[in-house]
């Protein structure tokens, strides 16, 4: 029988109204986002092929491409870790995590954490604390649910179950801020709480989106700036990712992030991508690679799980997460999964076990996942195996239709029998559709596997299908069909205009992510930045060591405090930029001596100098540059930081800069 804890959860997602709405809300403007996405990359479908191939080669020949990666990330500076599985994991992670603690020092180390699915597969914010760490979620969703005790309820939107009134009155009952249902109130309470977990955790945790086997590069994915703030402050630095999370090359890399935030978020590109190559100045980096049973799942029938990049767009596009939200995916103990939706649906059971299995049950076989998926997984065949029993980390071989209810599943027995006699099956055909007449009024509906009450099952066709086949090339064919052998050419979509300059076209960029730009002949770059900083009625700045056409002196001289460290109370942020990306809108800022990325990160405005000879057109070549492997690590930045974490209203300024203006500098 299926599990009574995931029924009853199911039959509470259906009764609440407060989900109901949170989820239809969430789903129509994710799905209406990522349509609108997807139509500024023609190629979109050529896209989507050549990323399942790469994930496919990945996942086919995974120790070499981890072997690879591994040697180049050590070859760097980073102290790379293996856990076979999630003991291990949590092992490691807590031992490190003490090892970072200062001598002498006051209460007990702090994480500050950022988001990781990883994370919470091996369960390893319990652990953590129960070692008397203390963890703290710095995502606006994480932070919500932590404070809520729950897991995450979506891939990527973690508190896509709650309303805004329940954070009001979570944030006034455990942070004892007056009740407010405001949006930016909500978020700017997080912003400050959060602010000092930043610049005083010991240790900073993240999750990995992809690394790069050809450089050693780990990429991490972000929009609101607190992945940027907690692999950018602490003194350690923890990455916690998947074996399978690996692109051979920066240009494989250039095209999952051309995928990744279209399908995830509905934008270009994430405000932040990061690209961390070695530790920076004083700081140590441990990378822990997971297997958790991912090499048994990559052995097993269910590999195709492994391409997924975690994107959650089958969950968007699912119907049945659409009712129900993550917290309905329960194990057959009752735990939720860790991974919910339709590729939940597949990784659950496939790394943990045939608890999960009968969350395959909770799929329509529709296929708007699959359609949905940026490496076009075949999701619904993967359902159909877990169905089926074709569980890699079952400790014992599973029975087919796991989680079916026992009527379901002798009736299924029977059609089988039947269906294997194409007589029996056409008198069986026969014989249900002249019992199909519909039931007296009187007699209660079929309520013992659902179909009756619950769901529309259709009237068999009396005629077996070889009859109405035959029937079929018997039929006259009509003059119209006959006189038309081929169905008319459908005409080709009229050429897109031809795309503005490349100076203009990223200048529209900008402003769309909300930036704002101002274009300067060199000879300008002094005074129109000393104007700027009046209008903005900025005193105090972070800045560079050197920027061209910038005398650091004379602004000393006209009353501005300048600082190369950061510090909590600097008004601004003042940079420069190794390349931008046209067609993004993206600036690519690199780590250097003397170039420090918390400059673009931690004041509240960010002032960026980028000469116009250093725009590329395209995020490939970009990622071209030298500097992209050699640099400590480097900021794919565009726009300023935001967050949709609370019922999909955009807020502007979360941990990291509000505000972006960019000073061009023509040739």
């Amino acid at each position: 029988m299926q599990p009574l804890a995931l029924r009853q959860a199911i039959r509470q997602a259906l009764a609440d109204p407060n989900l109901q709405t949170a989820l239809d809300g969430n789903a129509l403007r994710r799905v209406q986002g990522r349509a609108k996405a997807i139509d500024t990359l023609p190629d979109w479908e050529e896209r989507r092929q050549r990323a399942r191939a790469v994930r496919a080669q990945v996942i086919e020949s995974l120790p070499e491409y981890l072997n690879a990666f591994i040697q180049k990330a050590q070859a760097n500076g980073i102290q790379v870790h293996r856990a076979a599985n999630n003991a291990e994991a949590v092992s490691l992670i807590t031992r490190l995590a003490l090892q970072a603690r200062p001598e002498n020092a006051a209460g007990p180390t702090v994480i500050a954490k950022s988001k990781s699915m990883v994370s919470e597969e091996i369960e390893l914010n319990p652990a953590l604390e129960a070692a008397g760490l203390k963890v703290v979620e710095t995502d606006l969703g994480e932070y919500i649910i932590q404070l809520r005790g729950e897991r995450p309820s979506h891939l990527i939107a973690p508190a896509v179950h709650l309303r805004r009134g329940q954070v009001g009155q979570l944030f006034h009952e455990k942070l004892g801020i007056p009740y407010t249902e405001d949006i930016p109130t909500l978020t700017n309470t997080a912003r400050k709480m959060l602010r000092q977990v930043f610049l005083s955790a010991q240790v900073g945790l993240s999750g990995v989106n992809f690394g790069v086997a050809e450089s050693g590069s780990l990429c991490i994915v972000t929009n609101e700036g607190n992945g940027r703030m907690v692999t950018t402050l602490p003194k350690v630095h923890i990455a916690l990712m998947g074996m399978e999370r690996l692109v051979p090359t920066l240009d494989d890399l250039a095209l999952m992030l051309s995928l990744l935030p279209r399908s995830a978020t509905g934008q270009k590109m994430s405000v932040y991508t990061q690209l961390i190559n070695r530790p920076l100045a004083g700081q140590t980096r441990h990378l822990v690679i997971v297997d958790n049973g991912r090499e048994r799942l990559r052995q097993s029938t269910l590999r195709e799980a492994l391409y997924c990049i975690r994107c959650g767009a089958c969950l968007n596009a699912c119907p049945v997460f659409r009712e129900l939200g993550g917290h309905s995916y329960r194990g057959q103990n009752g735990a939720v999964a860790p991974y919910p939706g339709p590729i939940g649906s597949v990784i659950s059971p496939g790394l943990l076990g045939e608890n999960y299995s009968p969350l395959a049950q909770a799929s329509t076989l529709c296929g708007a996942c699959q359609e949905a998926c940026p490496v076009k997984i075949d999701l619904p065949a993967l359902l159909l195996r877990i169905r089926a029993g074709e569980i890699p980390a079952a400790e014992r071989p599973a029975a087919p239709g796991q989680g079916l209810p026992a009527p379901v599943t002798l009736g299924l027995k029977l059609f089988t029998r039947v269906a294997e006699h194409p007589t029996l099956y056409a008198a069986a055909q026969t014989s249900a559709a002249a019992l199909s007449a519909p039931l007296p009024s009187f007699l209660p509906a079929p309520a013992f596997t659902g179909w009756g009450f619950s769901k529309d099952f259709p009237k068999p066709d009396p005629r077996p299908f070889r009859q109405r086949w035959r029937e079929l090339e018997k039929a006259p064919v009509s003059q119209a069909a006959a006189s038309t052998p081929n169905p008319p050419a459908v005409s080709a979509p009229a050429k897109a205009a031809p795309a503005p300059a490349q100076v203009e076209r990223f200048i529209a960029e900008v402003t769309a992510l909300g930036g704002e730009v101002l274009r300067l002949r060199p000879q300008e770059i002094q005074a129109a930045l000393l104007r700027l900083l009046q209008r903005e009625g900025i005193q105090s700045l972070q800045t560079w060591s050197s920027l061209p056409g910038v005398d650091l002196n004379a602004l000393r001289a006209a009353g501005l405090r300048l600082s190369e460290t950061h510090a909590d109370d600097l008004q601004a942020g003042l940079s420069g930029a190794l390349a931008a990306v046209a067609e993004t809108g993206t600036l690519l800022i690199a780590e250097a001596p003397g170039q420090p990325l918390t400059a673009s990160l931690v004041p509240p405005i960010h002032l960026a100098l980028l000469p116009i000879s250093r725009l590329k057109a395209s995020l490939e070549e970009a990622l071209a540059l030298p500097e992209v492997k050699t640099s400590a690590a480097l900021a794919l930045i565009s726009g300023p930081s935001r967050t949709a974490d609370i019922e999909m209203a955009l807020t502007i300024g979360v941990h990291g800069p509000g505000k972006i203006i960019l000073l061009l500098i023509e040739a």
